[in-house]
């Protein structure tokens, strides 16, 4: 019976193992703690910096509203023109400061309908767009890194259906030169931003 008793080093070996067990689970645990905390710690940050930056945003629209209401610069009076300068210089600064916190504008205007990054407020008929294109932007959408800090407020064209695609490649040069006329109809599209100068 005494030769399978474990000798005094065995013993102490497997108490070794078993402690080297233990401290490498503590240490795991650890990490996982410390990881979890810095999560944490990183998404209180983003949720501060987001709920300020949501509260800038309303200077920025305030700043851009004064821009669009503002009479043409050239039939001002030196005054006004100055002020107008004054506001521009100070709505790009605002613009400036938010994209180097990670705030950027959403591009929306020509732009096809995303209900991630936009919201239709109202559909406007046009049969020259196909539809879901954004014809007018009432009021600004931005991101703060990947993510949506306020979606834009739209108005998106009702107008030509989305034609399927065509299964020959001949076909699809000739149906896409539709589309593709329609949409590099600038002038209709700078046309159409026209109304919010006077909004």
């Amino acid at each position: 019976g005494a030769v399978n008793e474990p000798s005094p080093v065995q013993a102490l070996e497997a108490q070794v193992a078993d402690l080297k067990d233990q401290v490498l689970r503590a240490y795991a645990e650890m990490e996982n703690v410390r990881k979890r905390g810095e999560r944490e710690r990183q998404d209180t940050q983003k949720d501060a910096v987001s709920k300020f930056a949501r509260d800038v945003l309303s200077v920025a629209d305030n700043l851009e509203r004064a821009i669009a209401a503002a009479p043409p610069t050239e039939s001002a009076d030196p005054v006004l023109k100055g002020l107008f300068e004054g506001v521009t210089v100070t709505e790009r600064a605002l613009v400036g400061i938010l994209e180097r916190h990670g705030v950027t504008r959403i591009d929306a205007l020509g732009a096809q309908f995303d209900p991630h990054q936009h919201q239709a407020v109202m559909e406007q008929p046009d049969p020259t767009l196909p539809s879901g294109t954004i014809v007018r932007v009432f009021e600004a959408g931005y991101m703060i890194g990947d993510r949506v800090l306020r979606p834009a407020s739209v108005v998106v064209a009702k107008g030509i259906p989305k034609a399927p695609r065509p299964a020959h490649p001949q076909d699809a040069a000739a149906t896409d030169a539709m589309p593709s006329d329609a949409g590099n109809d600038n002038p209709a599209n700078g046309g159409s931003s026209e109304p919010s100068a006077g909004a």
